[in-house]
């Protein structure tokens, strides 16, 4: 018989679930590629922290997002953060 994983193992697994289907579904096919792919690709290693800047990223308008990650657009400083410098990394490498 197996132990069942630490509550905040579950937390955690259910917090990633989330934070993908999130990313997939934003409402732009554009954004849902960028971002679902860059959280599929790097969501297993982030750390809770991490996943805070992710969801903060998460917070600003499909339009902008979209703007800053193709680099049609800098992005503003009161946006700026790591986790969105390392998604339109990962965005304008597709390109």
């Amino acid at each position: 018989m197996t132990e069942s994983p630490p509550e905040s193992h579950i937390l955690q697994d259910n917090r990633r679930r989330r934070l993908i289907f999130r990313a997939q579904h934003r409402g732009t096919y554009e954004n849902d590629l960028l971002i679902g792919d860059f959280v599929r690709a790097n969501i297993a290693a982030m750390t809770p922290g991490e996943l805070d800047a992710l969801e903060a990223v998460m917070e600003f308008p499909d339009a902008e997002l979209a703007d800053w990650l193709t680099g049609r657009q800098t992005i503003p400083e009161h946006a700026d953060s790591p986790m969105l410098r390392r998604i339109r990394a990962a965005a304008l490498a597709r390109a």
